[in-house]
């Protein structure tokens, strides 16, 4: 393993094209044997001359040189770069964020904005999460879920960035969509379409409907909101969608109503991890975070 003080003294010879102006060029006191010594314990080392005397006070790069110092000249010159950065906290790197289809489309993209607005060095990762991903934020493999959580983690740091309410979701050509307020158990008849991969999800929403008198007979399962609302606006049933929106989910086809016995919000939560290390990413993200 190379020392980092030989390519310190490799790279500053290199620069300066000479030993003593080298020495008087580093950054803490050193003397020019000293500079000298540390060259040619690395040329020994790896076997090769990288320096080429082409005048009294002068040396300069052999073609093995020049390729060390093409890989070494970056990495030192950009670590006061770094060791500025992580001094004043200001640190780049990548987030990874774990969400909800629906929070994906409403909630993070004005958040994400003012984010770039002051942090171009923060790239964020965006995934789609079926269910909330709780598991991946303990193991690591995710810094952040932004979603409805019907429990909070003990082991998690939790925020509440938003809350969501209950819609009556129908095909706008249904023969109700055009007598006023519809209950559902005017519906109550016909499929209801529920999620299938999040059962909490699932079952919010027959609970939502058994406090409302109805049980459904038939039942269609969807993945998402957004699949929900597809089959929906195809006449295959009704559903119940908690949505982000003050007058609900708006596409083409489907009518929303706000639940009218139903007073209930939904909130959304930011999650991570707990540590006793604060992640300065994390820090900036936060700061930026929606005020329900």
């Amino acid at each position: 393993m190379i020392q980092l003080q030989r390519l310190e003294g490799f790279y500053w010879v290199a620069k300066c094209e000479g030993y003593a102006r080298a020495a008087r060029s580093f950054p803490y006191p050193i003397t020019q044997p000293g500079v000298h010594q540390q060259v040619k314990r690395l040329e020994t080392e790896m076997g090769v001359r990288l320096f080429e005397r082409v005048g009294k006070d002068r040396v300069v790069l052999t073609s093995e040189g020049r390729a060390l110092y093409s890989y070494v000249a970056p990495f030192l010159e950009g670590l006061p770069v770094v060791e500025r950065s992580l001094r004043s906290g200001e640190v780049g790197g990548r987030l990874r964020i774990h969400a909800s289809g629906h929070v994906l489309r409403y909630l993070l993209p004005p958040w994400l904005r003012r984010l770039h607005s002051q942090r171009l060095d923060i790239e964020v990762e965006l995934f789609e999460a079926k269910v909330p991903a709780v598991e991946l934020v303990r193991s690591g493999d995710a810094d952040l879920l932004v979603d409805h959580l019907s429990e909070l983690p003990r082991d998690l740091e939790t925020r509440k960035v938003g809350s969501t309410r209950p819609f009556l979701v129908f095909p706008s050509n249904h023969a109700l969509a055009r007598k006023g307020p519809v209950d559902p158990r005017q519906l109550g008849d016909e499929p209801f379409i529920a999620y299938s991969a999040d059962l909490q999800l699932r079952e919010l929403q027959l609970t939502a409907l058994a406090q409302h008198g109805v049980r459904p007979r038939r039942l269609h399962a969807a993945d998402s909101s957004e699949t929900i609302l597809g089959f929906v606006a195809a006449g295959l049933g009704y559903s119940l969608l908690a949505s982000l929106l003050p007058k609900g989910p708006r596409v083409p086809g489907v009518i929303a109503q706000p639940l009218t016995q139903s007073v209930r919000e939904f909130p959304i939560y930011a999650a991570w991890r707990k540590s006793a290390h604060a992640d300065p990413l994390l820090g900036v993200l936060l700061s930026l975070a929606p005020q329900p």
